[in-house]
């Protein structure tokens, strides 16, 4: 099993990313929030001088944010620094779109984003759709070597619906999760693992990434600790987050709330019908997503809500819950670390050296 890290994007991300390509780390992947980091193809391109083993990801990458043309001279570019070792993670948008009040894009969207990239990075020429007419579009000078097109880069299609994974299946991309507990993790894997071989691709093919949050525990160590909430408590909060989109403005909720938790998060959806302005409270509901737990919304984020959601144990504990994912089909763990705690890679390198 490969394991990565996953990085709210700073703009020196790559400092973090070295370390853990020092660690053995395989795999580095950026978020595409922006209105909450930094620049992701700014964040990568320095990684990409300061390393040379390590792959860099998008995870993922927001169609919406830029034209497919712009995306795949940022991939080809980035391919120029660090040849062979770029991947191209996408996905219809959560986090980046919600902190404008927008919910998904459509998948048929995506798909055609994926296609217009993926072509032109094999030095094809495109149809491409813009401002209401069809252009012809391709790299026009790439015996110039200002770009790489040589070395492939990766796709992989964070997909959570069965529509979505009969795409990444269809298309024989690697497949991202956000997984919160085994259980969840084991039954989306094999569902994913289904539809992939349903497809006719062989089951040994599937390239399958677990992103996950959380903390690992000294021994005595309080669910809720200030540790614990630090790394582990702004995935919690996403629970809190995404049950407020849906009961504020109808937005999809794909996350089940636990009944142990359903009374705290039913008092944050109240919580949350205060914020202000009355006609942005998504604006409120975001601040800190992924990233960190928010003064407001603290007394939300309980220890409870951690464990439920979260990668948050004991070094035992967490050895046999990443030991069941990788026994159920996984073939990466890639934990995320947050701002002002990327120490933590220390202890999460260490769960990797015993896992092998």
């Amino acid at each position: 099993m490969e394991f990565g890290i996953a990085l709210p994007t700073a703009s020196d991300a790559w400092k973090v990313v070295a370390r853990a390509e020092e660690l053995g780390f395989t795999h580095a992947w950026f978020y595409d929030t922006q209105m909450l980091c930094a620049d992701v193809f700014v964040a990568m391109g320095a990684a990409a001088v300061k390393t040379s083993r390590i792959r860099l990801g998008t995870g993922v990458l927001i169609p919406s944010n830029r034209i497919a043309p712009v995306t795949a001279n940022g991939f080809a570019s980035l391919n120029a620094l660090a040849p062979g070792r770029i991947d191209f993670g996408v996905g219809t948008g959560f986090t980046g779109r919600r902190t404008m009040g927008l919910g998904a894009i459509k998948l048929a969207e995506m798909e055609e984003y994926i296609r217009v990239v993926m072509a032109l990075l094999r030095q094809e020429t495109v149809a491409f759709e813009i401002e209401g007419g069809t252009h012809k579009i391709e790299f026009l000078n790439p015996e110039l070597n200002l770009i790489n097109l040589k070395d492939p880069v990766g796709l992989h299609i964070s997909a959570y619906g069965p529509r979505a994974r009969r795409l990444t299946a269809k298309l024989g991309a690697g497949w991202l999760n956000f997984v919160g507990d085994v259980a969840g993790g084991v039954a989306a894997m094999a569902g994913m693992r289904k539809t992939w071989t349903d497809a006719g691709r062989p089951a040994a093919d599937l390239a399958a990434v677990a992103f996950a949050l959380g903390c690992v525990l000294q021994p005595g160590e309080a669910l809720d600790s200030d540790r614990a909430m630090a790394q582990g408590g702004p995935r919690a909060a996403v629970l809190l987050h995404r049950a407020a989109d849906e009961a504020l403005a109808g937005l999809p909720n794909t996350s089940a709330v636990p009944p142990e938790v359903a009374e705290t998060v039913a008092a944050y959806v109240e919580f949350a019908k205060t914020f202000e302005p009355a006609d942005a409270r998504y604006l409120e509901n975001h601040r800190g997503h992924l990233m960190k737990v928010m003064d407001n919304e603290r007394r939300f984020v309980t220890g409870e809500l951690i464990r439920q959601t979260t990668f948050t144990g004991t070094e035992p504990d967490l050895l046999e819950r990443i030991a069941a994912l990788r026994d159920a089909g996984y073939t990466q763990f890639t934990i995320q670390l947050t701002p002002g705690n990327e120490a933590a890679i220390e202890d999460w390198g260490r769960l990797k050296a015993k896992l092998g």
